[in-house]
């Protein structure tokens, strides 16, 4: 298991490393291992986004964000895969295919990732490029609902999670198309 911003098959930067450091706490999948390859029913076309489950969330955590963020993406801004805010913290996890089960909870907001759609947008990266790394972070959130328009992109929900997240745990696989 290599730390996703240690790995030098992956050429993009750790889009982590200039925000504040944040404790974190217990995140995983069934689906895939940290650092391990995704699945072909995650990524594109099928876009069924994997099982995430976390605990041990901190005092004061009052609701959280789950975004998906591939760093290697041939552009100077990356790629946003998926973004969605506003989960109540009485949420412990999101089974396969649940960014369609969070959009049904009252309150909750997913915005237009890079592709266009709403939701999670499965891996797709360009043919021949290489390996990309695909960042799913739970973010604990201290205020019960973040004051972001549904037509926000997910750098603004970014930018607000900057100043309202208490802790960050982050779980990354990778996928290639050769």
């Amino acid at each position: 298991m290599s730390n996703y911003a240690d790995d030098s098959r992956f050429p993009g930067p750790d889009p982590y490393a200039p925000l504040k450091k944040l404790p974190s706490f217990e995140l995983h999948s069934d689906d895939f291992s940290h650092g391990d390859k995704l699945n072909d029913i995650h990524a594109a076309p099928q876009h069924i986004s994997p099982h995430l489950a976390w605990s041990q969330l901190p005092e004061g955590t009052q609701s959280l964000a789950i975004t998906c963020f591939d760093p290697d993406a041939p552009t100077a801004a990356g790629y946003w895969h998926w973004a969605v805010f506003n989960i109540p913290v009485s949420v412990q996890e999101v089974s396969q295919g649940g960014s369609v089960d969070l959009a049904q909870l009252p309150g909750v907001t997913e915005l237009e990732n890079d592709a266009g759609t709403i939701g999670y947008y499965g891996p797709q990266p360009p043919a021949g490029h290489g390996p990309h790394r695909y960042l799913f972070a739970v973010h604990a959130v201290d205020v019960s609902e973040l004051d972001i328009t549904p037509e926000s992109t997910p750098t603004v929900l970014g930018f607000n999670l900057y100043f309202h997240s208490i802790a960050r745990s982050i779980i990354w696989g990778w996928y290639e198309n050769t």
